[in-house]
Formats: structure tokens, sequence, C-alpha cells
């Protein structure tokens, strides 16, 4: 018997007892192709000896000082790192332990920031539908996803949602991609007018959707569009690259690709590679410095921010990313990998968009390809895609209510920096067998 409260009360799962590079090997020997990095997490596979013993050697010199009375130097050094590959103008790091705890510290750094410019009148937020940024009370009330948010809803904080910029279903006929960036980016002055431009007190966006969307990337031009708004009303702009940032796009912050630098970012999953549980929250020297030249102290905290053993964990994490020059990596191998998956899927009847940046790809499923209709939720495709490639020894990322937290099927693939050529067929190869088993050819 297990005491265990699992995400799921009725699943029976095996025991994961050993990594090796791309695969994870459970109790009875069967090894998995960790083709989604668990949730976009290990990035760097399961056996990284120069990570482990970074972590080791930082246990043996100190496991943990709590911030309240001590700085470390491995939290010294990873926030150097980070401000020094950062987009311009962020000059600070507030270390967490996850991309929950990143949002709620982004959603307060940015409330307290107003209050000590005696802006107390801003105290509204502004995300998109779609969006997934966390569990906590502050990041769930801050993401678009109906179905997550539902029975929480009398709990959370005000947030309004415009439209996502997701091309695929909102591209109208006889519109250039730009355009359709710019109409829905557009929606964001629309909303701010609409709330009152000085109530405001930021816009939360992640540059790639991840969860709920299936890797769609923004258009070109969309992001650039949304930082002149900001600028125009004295918004703040936080990005949310908790699960696309850190290399996994091909550039270690995602935003890099869309030319524009964010007030706040927040980061995690591939910080520590899931190799120790870390996270961040990145924000610009105006924000830092309002709040040090008034009050002096930001009004949060959590026991293991700055966790020595986790940021040297980070600290290997970036080093091995630098000196193995993966993001290149990331690139090719991620073009390989949408090669592939077109080569096998792109005529497919029930799949409708291939799509993504780097080694974050998406596959969204529907029932009918010209229509774009998408299957009964009731039929659970995405989750007997899942069990299917399980079955198969692949493990990636299906979800479900895609289009509106309701409709609408996807899969997610998020696989390790290090994947081969032979490790992306396979990975294509048992997607597949399960894409037939579920869907036929």
């Amino acid at each position: 018997m297990s005491y265990v409260f699992p995400r799921h009360c009725h699943a029976q799962l095996p025991t994961a007892v050993a990594g090796d590079g791309c695969y994870i090997i459970d109790s009875t020997g069967k090894r998995y192709l960790d083709g989604s990095g668990g949730a976009a997490v290990s990035c760097l596979g399961h056996s990284n000896p120069t990570i482990r013993n970074a972590i080791k050697q930082q246990i043996d010199q100190l496991a943990f000082a709590h911030t309240g009375f001590f700085t470390s130097a491995p939290a010294e050094q990873l926030a150097e790192q980070l401000i020094q590959a950062a987009p311009q103008g962020l000059e600070r790091v507030y270390f967490v332990s996850g991309g929950s705890e990143a949002v709620e510290t982004a959603l307060k750094l940015a409330r307290q920031y107003f209050v000590e410019k005696n802006q107390l009148q801003r105290t509204r937020l502004i995300a998109r539908r779609q969006s997934y940024h966390g569990n906590t009370l502050g990041a769930l009330a801050t993401g678009g996803n109906e179905w997550r948010r539902r029975q929480f809803a009398p709990l959370l904080i005000e947030t309004t949602h415009i439209a996502p910029c997701y091309a695929y279903r909102g591209q109208e006929a006889g519109e250039s991609e730009f355009e359709y960036g710019q109409r829905v980016a557009n929606e964001l002055e629309t909303e701010i007018l609409r709330v009152g431009s000085d109530t405001v007190i930021a816009f939360l966006a992640e540059p790639v959707v991840g969860a709920t969307l299936g890797a769609v990337p923004a258009v070109q031009g969309y992001f650039q569009r949304i930082r002149q708004i900001c600028d125009q009303y004295g918004v703040l702009l936080i990005l949310d690259e908790v699960m696309c940032g850190m290399g996994r796009t091909g550039t270690l912050f995602a935003c890099e690709q869309d030319g524009i630098a964010p007030d706040i970012v927040t980061i995690a999953k591939g910080l520590g590679a899931g190799y120790q549980p870390i996270g961040a929250t990145l924000c610009s020297g105006e924000i830092y410095n309002t709040i040090a030249n008034g009050s002096g102290f930001f009004q949060h905290g959590h026991t293991y921010q700055g966790h020595p053993t986790a940021c040297a964990a980070g600290v290997a994490v970036l080093n091995t990313i630098k000196e193995q020059n993966l993001l290149p990596q990331v690139i090719a191998q991620g073009q390989r990998l949408d090669q592939a998956l077109r080569t096998e899927f792109a005529n497919h009847p029930h799949i409708g968009d291939i799509r993504g940046r780097g080694l974050f790809r998406g596959l969204e499923l529907v029932q009918d390809r010209a229509s774009k209709q998408a299957f009964d939720p009731k039929r659970g495709v995405n989750k007997a895609i899942k069990a299917a490639a399980f079955e198969a020894g692949l493990i990636c990322y299906p979800m479900g209510g895609t289009i509106d937290g309701v409709q609408g099927d996807h899969v997610l693939l998020a696989p390790p920096f290090i994947i081969s050529d032979a490790q992306i067929d396979e990975l294509v190869t048992k997607l597949s067998v399960a894409v037939r088993k579920v869907l036929g050819s």
C-alpha cells in the first residue's frame, strides 16, 4: 500500500529507478525515451556526471544556509551568470524553488514596485486566454485555462484575459501573419483602455506557449507591438519562460528571438534540469532600484530561496550548456525533429498543425484537417495517445482543452538537448505507433 498522494488517485504508476541519458528506467528494466523532458524539465538528460558531482561537492561543503542570514557563493555565481546572459535591462535575480513560485514573486514584485512609486491605484493584471503560469493561486489567476481555473475561481485575484497569438486558429482568411499578430496584440491596448490605463500593473505572457497550447510561438512583430503598448501606458511586461526558457527554443532566453526585453522574466524547469528544484525571477534595474531606494525591503520570501545546493546545480547546468555548445545543437536538432515530424505526420488526416521552436514542438490533433474540427472531448484522445506512447516506451506530454479549455487536443514534445539523430527517429517512430493505435493511419 502506498501512502503517497499522487496526481491521479487511481493511477498505477511504474517505479522509476534509474536514468541513462535520454532514458528513464523502471523497476522492471523497461526503458522509456523521455520525449518531453518530463514537463520540459530534463534538458540535459538523466545522468549528467558534471551536475551530479557539483551537487555532491556543494553538499559536502554547505547544503543550506537561510538567506535571511547569509548569501552563498553558488547563489552569487548563478545570479551573475544569468544577468550576463539576460536581455538588456535585467539586473537582479530572485531565486525560488520552481515556476509557480517564480510567477507569484513576479506578481508581488510588480505590485510593490507601483506601491513604492505611490501608484496605489494600479491593481489590475492582464494575461492571455489559454496561457498557463502555474498552480499557486496568483499564478492560476493569471493563467487563462478555464479547466484549471474553474473550481478555484472564487479564490482567485481578478485578472482579465485577451486572445493568445495562436495563428493556426486565429488568423483570418486574407490576413498576413504580421497583420494577425498586430491585431491580437492591439487587444492589449483595448483592454488597458477599458479597465483604465492607470489601473494596470502588468501584462503577463509566455513567449512560446507550452502546456496549454502545445508549443505555439508568437508570429513576428507581435511582441514588439506588445512592448510598445506596455511602454506607452506604463504597464510592466512580465514574460513567463518557466517552460520555454533556459535554451529550450535555441536561445537561453526565449524572448531573444522576439527581439524584446521584458521588465520581469520568470524561469525554472531547465534551470535545474531536474537535478534540483530551482526557479528564478529576474527584474530590471529600475524595479530593483525603486524598491532599494524606497522601503529597501521586498515584502516576500520563501524558506528555500537561494538554496546553495540548488544554485550549485544551476551553475553546473549553465556551464554545461555553454561548454558543450548546446544552444546551436538545440536549433539543429530542433530542425531535424521538425522535419522528422513533418515527414511522418504532414499528410496524416488527424494532424492539423506541427509547430514550435528549437526542441519545443507541438502537434495539434483534429478530427478533420480541412475544417480544423476538434475531436469530441469525451473521447479523451490526448489521454489515449499518452497511454499508448508510454506503453511503446515513449514519454510525451499530450493535453486536452487546447482551443478553449474544453475542446482540442495536442501533443507537446521537449526532449533533452543531448538527443541524438537515432533517438529523434525513435521518438517519432514510437509516437507514430501511438497515433496509429488511437487514431488509425
